[in-house]
Formats: C-alpha cells, sequence, structure tokens
C-alpha cells in the first residue's frame, strides 16, 4: 500500500543543484560556536527545529528540511512500492544538477520498519532544501514545483536565522515494553530454543520509555551523537533518529558495501584493559559464531545480485566509546547486463530491473533486510520466535534507514542505537538495543550488553 500526503506538490518537481564554496550562513550558529569551528556538526548546524533530515558521517554526508513530498508504505512489498512511487515522482521531475556527485540532484530519505505487519510502515520524504558534503566539495539542492527552473539558489536563501538548540531538560526513563528485570527471561527463551535445534541464533530486541522536561528539539541529540560517535553514521528521518555503526549497504556506480557488526563487548573506560577486552572478543568463540551467522546471511543476500564479492576472513575490532564490536565490511562487484540484453538482476519485491540497470540501494537493502545482525539465523525462524518472545513491536528500530537518489545508489544503515521520538507528544522518546544470542549466551551478560548499547541515546538526551 503506498499513499502520498494530500498536499503533496504539483508535478514537475523542479530540482536544481549548485555548488557551494562553504557552510557560512547568517545568524549565529546553533551552537554557538563560529562558522567552520566545528567540522563534524556543521551540516547539522543548518537544520532548523521542524522534521529535520540527516545523514552525516564525520561531517560528510546530507541534510534537509522542508518537504516536496511524503510517500508513505506499508506491508509485504513496503519497499518495492517506495520504490515504484519515487520513480514516479521522477519520471516528471526537471532537474538541473551542476555537480554531479553520489548525493545531488533528486534525493529521498526513508526509514522503514523491521516488520511487514508492523503499523510502522515506511516513509520516504522528498525534502524542499538538501546541502551535502562529500571530501571536501559542497553543494546546495532546492526542489520545488513550477514549470521554470528559478536562478541559482544561495544558503542565505534557504537557511533563516538560527537560535541556540534549547536542552530537553531533566530526563526521566522508564520500562518499555519488557521490564528490565524481566527481560533475562526473554533472553532465557531464546536460548532454550537454540538448544533445543529451532534455530542457530537469534536477535533480542528491548525498550526503554524517556521523558524529557521540555519537548524534545531533536537537533540536540543529533549533534552529540554526531560528536561523541563520529565513525558512526548520524541518522534522523520522520522522529527516528540515532547513530547506527551498522552499514546495510551503500552502492555507488555498482560497487556495494555493508558492514556487518556483531559480537560486542563493553569498554571499561581504561586504555589498557579495553585493548585486553578487545583481543578477548576476536578470540571468543561464542563472539565469532554470532558473527560468522551475521556475516554470511549478508553475503547470501548479496550473492545473485553481484558477479564478485570479497568476504574477509577474519573480523576487525571496532572500537567505539562505549562497545568494542567485531566488525566486517563485506564488498561487491553488481552484475552488469547479459550480452542480448537480458538484466542478470533478478526481480525484487515484485519489481525487476530492467535490462542495463543495476538494482538501487534501497533494492538491495530490501534484499539484505533483516539481516542476521539484527533478527537471527534461520531467517524465517528468528522472526517467528521474535514475534513468539520478544514482546513488543520494534516498529522501525533495525529497519533500514538512510537516502538514495535519482539514479538509486544511496546509503542504508540499520536503525540501531536509535530512539524514535512520539509524533503526537515531543517530550516522550522511546529507546532501543538488542543482542545476537546463541546457544552460549547468558541471559545477565545479554541484560547488560543491551544497557550498553542504550548508553548512546541515553548520553545524547542528556543536557550536562
Amino acid at each position: 500500500m503506498t499513499s502520498t500526503s494530500p498536499d503533496a506538490v504539483p508535478y514537475p518537481l523542479v530540482v536544481r543543484t549548485v555548488a557551494l564554496d562553504d557552510l557560512a550562513h547568517p545568524g549565529p550558529r546553533t551552537v554557538g560556536a563560529p562558522s567552520g569551528t566545528d567540522d563534524a556538526t556543521a551540516l547539522l548546524d543548518l537544520l532548523p527545529p521542524d522534521a529535520p533530515l540527516a545523514w552525516v558521517r564525520r561531517g560528510d554526508g546530507l541534510v534537509g528540511w522542508g518537504e516536496a513530498l511524503r510517500i508513505t508504505v506499508t506491508g509485504a512489498d513496503r519497499f518495492a512500492d517506495a520504490e515504484r512511487a519515487w520513480h514516479e515522482v521522477l519520471a516528471h521531475a526537471v532537474v538541473r544538477d551542476e555537480v554531479g556527485l553520489p548525493g545531488t540532484g533528486p534525493v529521498a530519505f526513508g526509514s522503514f520498519a523491521f516488520d511487514e505487519d508492523s503499523a510502522a510502515g515506511g516513509v520516504v520524504v522528498v525534502p524542499r532544501v538538501v546541502v551535502g558534503r562529500r571530501a571536501g566539495r559542497l553543494w546546495l539542492t532546492t526542489i520545488d514545483s513550477g514549470a521554470t527552473l528559478r536562478p541559482a539558489p544561495t544558503l542565505a536563501d534557504v537557511v533563516g536565522p538560527r537560535a541556540p538548540v534549547p536542552s530537553p531538560g531533566a530526563v526521566t526513563f522508564g520500562d518499555g515494553a519488557v521490564p528490565a528485570d524481566r527481560w533475562p527471561d526473554v533472553v532465557g527463551q531464546g536460548v532454550a530454543a537454540i538448544r533445543a535445534g529451532e534455530l542457530d541464533k537469534v536477535v533480542l530486541a528491548r525498550d526503554v520509555c524517556a521523558r524529557t522536561a521540555d519537548p524534545l528539539d531533536v537537533r540536540w541529540p543529533l549533534h552529540r551523537l554526531a560528536r561523541q560517535y563520529p565513525s558512526c553514521w548520524t541518522f534522523s528521518v520522520d522522529g527516528m533518529l540515532g547513530a547506527t555503526p551498522e552499514l546495510l549497504v551503500r552502492s555507488e556506480k555498482g560497487l556495494v558495501t555493508s558492514r556487518v557488526l556483531a559480537g560486542t563487548i563493553r569498554r571499561t573506560g581504561d586504555e589498557n584493559a579495553d585493548v585486553a577486552r578487545a583481543a578477548i572478543l576476536a578470540h571468543s568463540s561464542k563472539d565469532l559464531e554470532e558473527h560468522e551467522y551475521a556475516v554470511a546471511s549478508v553475503a547470501h543476500a548479496l550473492e545473485p545480485f553481484c558477479s564478485s564479492i570479497n568476504v574477509p576472513d577474519v573480523p576487525f575490532v571496532l572500537h567505539l566509546p562505549n562497545v568494542l564490536h567485531l566488525a566486517s565490511d563485506v564488498t561487491g562487484v553488481l552484475a552488469g547486463s547479459a550480452p542480448d540484453g537480458a538484466a542478470t538482476s533478478p526481480a525484487i519485491g515484485g519489481v525487476a530491473a530492467p535490462a542495463s540497470i543495476h538494482p538501487s540501494s534501497l533494492a538491495l537493502a530490501a534484499a539484505l533486510h533483516p539481516s542476521a545482525a539484527v533478527c537471527g539465523t534461520p531467517t524465517a525462524a528468528a522472526r517467528d520466535l521474535i514475534t513468539r518472545i520478544e514482546g513488543m513491536d520494534r516498529a522501525r528500530y533495525a529497519g533500514p534507514v538512510g537516502w538514495f537518489g535519482a539514479d538509486g545508489d544511496g546509503e542504508w544503515g540499520i536503525a540501531l542505537r536509535s530512539a524514535q521520538v512520539d509524533p503526537d507528544d515531543p517530550r516522550r522518546i522511546r529507546l532501543f538495543a538488542g543482542c545476537g544470542i546463541v546457544a552460549a549466551s547468558d541471559p545477565a551478560a545479554e541484560l547488560a550488553e543491551s544497557e550498553a548499547k542504550l548508553i548512546p541515546m541515553r548520553d545524547a538526551l542528556a543536557s550536562d
């Protein structure tokens, strides 16, 4: 099922991308710092408080605001329906792109539910303004409706006066769908199912409810996440925000990359102790087993679309401020067209890739979702067990979140280390964390791991 907002702009969309010299704009910066002093948040500093869109890592990426068009989808075909609607929009668009980099021209941000039966469904937002940065190059894209191109826009035309981002004030936390003291029992059920031979691995998640004294301006946690977790992808789409360490898929000019994380140990804060813990993690049979399932699921999902795939023999240890992860970067080259013109890419979600056209990044994300890193192995058995014992609707937690452009290329992460702002009450925020469970998992240890994974969002909401 697909729908657009009732006040959607008439066709055609008129898209103009121009180069920028810098990110200077009128008025004080949102964090009170002189322009250009905080490279990690320079893009985020441009955002207004209302429905900001973001996908930023190490200061590069995209931010957007305004809404030219909104596409909402539900059900098992949500990814294919979203892509079909995006193509319909593009068919009527008038585009002038003077930069020609990934992320220029027409761009849409998206966020999708983990489960096909979730009422959260999915949303694709086409912003009115996008500002991007990549390897030192900057650009501005405006998306409007009308019959003609307007004069080249400037940053001053689209960025209004800036006010400091307000603190959310005191934050109180409470139990989510399953109280913390009962969650080890849920993990125990998962371990029992694995030991009984029902499946090899399951990822179980829990939520925590936060309430802020004042309405949350999502720019507050976005700035803190971007500074504290620069190696993660800081994102914001339709009230879903976070800093994910896990890249579900990047597709760019026929090359695909997926960063797989599975296997975690909490940091101590002592550098020498953490080096020792990294060595323990790298040799842990339990964590290596969990990681192997996750990598295999990604490689298996990408294989039909790639002419070659590179899977690292051993994972590396990714160091984040709160935890250490086993990580692997799986890469591949998308298959081209057969000599007779027949497309070598299979149909995805009921939509066949045309001859000579690679599957889009969203189609690849659909094929990869859900990976063993957020669901389990075998996938069907793990999903059934999650539905049976987890005790909550994940909504868009652990679902694909990211962006894609007119050529289908883009980046999609997994919505981890994340939170969802209540659309009816900006003082209510739902935080999420999940853990991979295998036969050797200890329920108490998994609860501690989930608490460690909640730290990024807890800290991001804090006022200190």
